[in-house]
């Protein structure tokens, strides 16, 4: 049995992209100044970004997708257990790793060695545009607070997957057991 269930994990991350949404409508820097926005930043060589020193309409726009998102989460857990953990929940958690993970990947490869502070080696990735000074939408997602958003929203899902794996595998056992219990009764 996992420690936190996951109705605790999924709340907890609702609430947290809510916050996150409140921060970027309001003041965008606190959460580029985050201790551990630096340190994954440092650690993995990312560069800074000044975008979001003050809000914007795109540090806007982020707010309300997050805010959507926190608030349908959040609803989606008050429906029937079976609706929210085997069917919606079991499929969208290894969706969300899935895009979260290639994220912090896209993230952390196309980021041209020369912006990199850190002396790790980047693999060499021509096809993405970094290389050929063209301006593109994924010039962007090379930076740090992107970064560390897309890492830690996929570990968080990879924790919520794993944990709502074991508590439906339980929830199929009472189902079970309760079908089974009433089927005597009826004998």
């Amino acid at each position: 049995m996992a420690l936190i269930s996951a109705m605790t994990i999924l709340t907890s991350l609702c609430l947290f992209h809510v916050t996150l949404a409140f921060f970027f409508f309001t003041n965008p820097d606190a959460i580029a100044s985050q201790a551990l926005v630096w340190f994954l930043g440092e650690a993995t060589g990312m560069p800074q970004t000044q975008y979001f020193a003050t809000p914007s309409p795109a540090s806007s726009f982020l707010a309300v997708v997050l805010l959507v998102v926190g608030l349908s989460d959040l609803i989606t857990l008050s429906m029937p257990e079976e609706i929210w953990l085997v069917h919606y929940w079991g499929s969208q958690a290894p969706a969300r790793v899935t895009v979260f993970g290639l994220l912090a990947v896209f993230s952390w490869v196309s980021t041209p060695a020369s912006t990199a502070r850190a002396s790790m080696s980047r693999p060499h990735v021509p096809f993405l545009g970094s290389l050929y000074g063209t301006a593109s939408g994924g010039d962007g997602l090379r930076n740090r607070v992107f970064f560390a958003f897309a890492f830690l929203e996929a570990l968080s899902w990879l924790w919520v997957w794993v944990t709502l794996k074991e508590e439906t595998r339980a929830f199929a056992t009472r189902k079970r057991r309760r079908a089974s219990s009433s089927g005597r009764e009826r004998l």
